[in-house]
């Protein structure tokens, strides 16, 4: 049995070497004893020397310096950037470490025979830390950053937090303790050197001088000693605006001229007030605060102009100067500033008027009433109307009457007085008002002209007599008693008299004398008709007139009653001898009676229409035709001459011999059916007719597919017989009568010629 004691040596510059001591037995042995001594491996970082640096050592006791034991090592950075002598047990670090990439390093010892390769030891894990070094200035992550604060802030108002970040170790030293300053002379700000926040060092930030600060932020390792590492960052701090300037007018005075003659609302000129501040903070309204009378101002919220326009008519002759005062006002005022002064301005805004030619001017300018008698005389005077040139000139005026307004020329005015006199009679009940248009024009310039309404009152005379108010008819009984009243009457008057209506009632002069009824009045303008006697009879006298047309009193049937029956006396008569059954009979009966005769009229009226349309009919012309073809004059059965009427009868032909009843006229062309004496007798016919010259000439034509034969009259062609070759003779168409002389005349010409001669 045999102790092994190992011990490992680590070098530091910065901490004392340690060991490790490892106990234990070799295989075989009785009693096994392991106890380890440990302490960490430290590797400075950011090591820039050539040769490998020195990390530590293993060993262990059974060590003798034989070389019969060899070390290894295995884990993170083993054989590359940790490697260990094998006889030795030192350790080397290959590579230039980084605390900041990777802080400590886990690997595993091992201690082997050599020869057998068998482990010495069991395998013991140890760790080499990297020791930290001030190699990492602070950085600020987040940054460049932009903030905001408004301007007139009090001292040490917080505007924002900034945080630099060391990679350093924090626990070891002081390479992570960061502190925060500004540079020398900033003056507006502030940090502080602890948290990083930044203050205003001042009160009187004020974005209308500067609206925008560029600020430079420094963090220092090391707590901010002699040799510690820094990094910066830019804050840009923006100056945001408060209402903390008032508007203020460029101008004192503003001059601007307007036409006396411009309408209502015509914009006279722009003014604006200018404030340095910005957005809402700029809003202002405009107020007049002097000369408010004429003129008005609104403002345009788009522009922040305001316009001066006016609000009533001006007149260079009254005034040709006006001087307006406009105030401009900040509408959302920040009560924090109002010791700093009134946040409102004015200014003012003379307007100059100019002169125009004007049209005359009425007095009173809103028209004229004017009154005169009903019964004024024709030329009598009514009144006068004024009117004047409103211009320093004041030229003459000439009036006139529209006299679309007065188109009975009732009224006439004096052109250069204005004086209007009646051109008419009045009548107040027909016209109680007139209503006219006076013109007045510049003598010297008709253009310029006005008018003005004109109401002339019609006052009343009591030029009319009361009347009835509408014709009365009443009705008494004829058993009536003496003092009965029967009906009231009203009356009324045309006339308007100021006081009232007041009327007296009498009975007409000619009825005043009558035994049968009296007039009561009752002295509230109407009257009542009393019965005088009693004992009326209809049938005697069923009406009375008091007044001609207007008051009409019927006597009346009544019953027990005294409910009126009827008033009419035939009726009451009739009315004892037919019911009223009998009487709706008799209208029936007169009524179909009238109907019958209406009817039967009706029928001849009818008839003698058709009996004159028949006489009137015209049969001048019959042309029949036929779709078939004939043979010539020897057919005798090609058609049936009685289907060409004739309107007149010839009885001459009737006493002739025995034949057909032929009514065609004229008939020189018979069919073969009729003998040779029906012949003659139409040869007869044809002579008659062509003898009487009062009756037309009726003519029967009848159509031919082709040429019959045996015809004796050939043809009739114009193209074959007109040549002088032809040796047919037409002698026989003059014979034919003075209607186929013209005929004749073209085929036979030199017969015609001796006839002639």
């Amino acid at each position: 049995r045999r102790l092994v004691k190992v011990k490992v040596y680590f070098i530091n510059p910065c901490r004392e070497i340690g060991s490790l001591a490892i106990t234990s037995t070799k295989p075989g042995m009785d009693r096994v004893k392991r106890g380890w001594v440990w302490n960490q491996f430290f590797v400075v970082e950011e090591y820039t020397g050539t040769e490998p640096l020195y990390v530590g050592k293993i060993h262990t006791d059974s060590d003798e310096g034989e070389g019969n034991i060899k070390y290894t090592i295995s884990g993170e950075g083993a054989g590359s950037i940790f490697i260990i002598d094998e006889l030795t047990g030192d350790i080397h670090a290959t590579a230039r470490l980084d605390r900041e990439e990777k802080a400590f390093y886990t690997l595993r010892a091992q201690a082997r025979d050599r020869l057998s390769d068998g482990l010495l030891e069991p395998e013991s894990e140890f760790v080499i830390k990297v020791q930290d070094i001030n190699d990492s200035e602070p950085k600020f992550l987040e940054g460049p950053y932009i903030t905001s604060v408004a301007e007139l802030s009090p001292i040490g108002t917080s505007i924002m937090k900034v945080t630099a970040i060391d990679a350093d170790d924090p626990t070891y030293g002081s390479s992570a303790r960061v502190v925060y300053s500004v540079p020398d002379g900033e003056k507006f700000f502030a940090v502080d050197k602890h948290t990083g926040t930044i203050m205003t060092a001042v009160a009187d930030l004020d974005r209308e001088t500067q609206d925008r600060y560029e600020l430079v932020v420094k963090a220092t390792d090391m707590a901010g000693q002699l040799g510690g590492l820094s990094g910066s960052t830019t804050v840009t701090i923006v100056i945001t605006d408060v209402n903390d300037n008032p508007p203020r007018f460029p101008q004192k005075m503003y001059q601007f001229t307007v036409s006396e003659g411009a309408a209502v609302g015509t914009p006279v000129g722009h003014v604006m007030a200018t404030d340095a501040d910005m957005g809402e903070n700029t809003d202002m309204a405009y107020l007049i605060k002097e000369g408010g009378d004429l003129f008005k101002v609104t403002t345009n919220v788009e522009t922040q102009e305001a316009m001066v326009s006016i609000k009533k008519p001006l007149d260079f002759e009254t005034k040709r100067t006006h001087n307006v005062v406009v105030e401009a006002v900040n509408k959302h005022v920040d009560p924090r500033f109002v010791d700093l002064g009134s946040f409102r301005d004015q200014t003012i805004v003379r307007v100059s008027v100019t002169d125009v030619d004007e049209p005359p001017l009425f007095r009173p300018a809103e028209g004229t009433v004017l009154e005169v008698q009903e019964d004024a005389k024709v030329g009598a005077l009514v009144g006068v109307v004024s009117a004047r040139d409103p211009d320093v000139k004041n030229k003459p005026v000439r009036f006139t009457i529209d006299r679309t307004t007065d188109q009975e020329m009732i009224f006439h005015i004096d052109p250069d007085t204005g004086a209007i006199t009646l051109g008419k009679i009045l009548d107040r009940e027909t016209a109680g008002w007139h209503n006219i248009t006076v013109k007045a024009v510049e003598a010297e310039n008709h253009s310029m002209a006005s008018q003005s309404s004109v109401s002339i009152r019609i006052l009343d005379v009591n030029d009319n007599p009361p009347e009835l108010a509408s014709p009365y008819e009443a009705s008494i009984c004829e058993d009536a008693k003496p003092g009965q009243l029967i009906h009231t009457i009203s009356v009324v008057d045309r006339d308007e008299p100021q006081t009232g209506h007041r009327f007296y009632f009498t009975l007409a002069p000619e009825a005043s004398n009558n035994r049968h009824f009296t007039l009561w009045d009752v002295k509230d303008n109407t009257a009542g008709i009393r019965t005088q006697r009693s004992g009326f009879n209809r049938h005697e006298q069923n009406v009375y007139f008091l007044s001609t047309g207007t008051l009409t009193i019927h006597v009346c049937g009544c019953d027990t009653d005294g409910a009126i029956q009827s008033c009419n006396a035939t009726a009451y008569v009739m009315s004892a001898a037919l019911s009223p059954g009998a009487l709706i009979a008799l209208l029936v009966c007169m009524l179909i009676l009238i109907v019958l005769v209406l009817l039967i009229l009706t029928l001849k009226r009818h008839r003698k229409g058709q009996r004159m349309a028949e006489d009137e009919e015209d049969m001048r012309d019959n042309v029949i035709k036929y779709n078939d073809e004939g043979g010539g004059e020897q057919d005798t059965q090609a058609y049936d001459m009685s289907a060409l009427r004739n309107l007149y009868d010839f009885p001459e032909a009737k006493s002739a011999e025995p034949g057909p009843d032929i009514r065609s006229l004229p008939q020189w062309i018979q069919t073969s059916r009729l003998n040779g004496t029906a012949l003659r007798a139409g040869a007869e016919k044809v002579e008659q007719a062509d003898a009487d010259l009062s009756v037309p000439p009726y003519d029967s034509f009848q159509t031919y597919a082709f040429e019959g034969t045996s015809s004796p009259a050939l043809s009739l062609s114009s193209i074959h017989t007109l040549s002088t070759t032809s040796e047919q003779d037409f002698s026989y168409l003059s014979d034919w009568g003075p209607r186929f002389r013209q005929l004749a005349g073209y085929y036979a010409p030199g017969n015609l010629e001796e006839e002639g001669s």
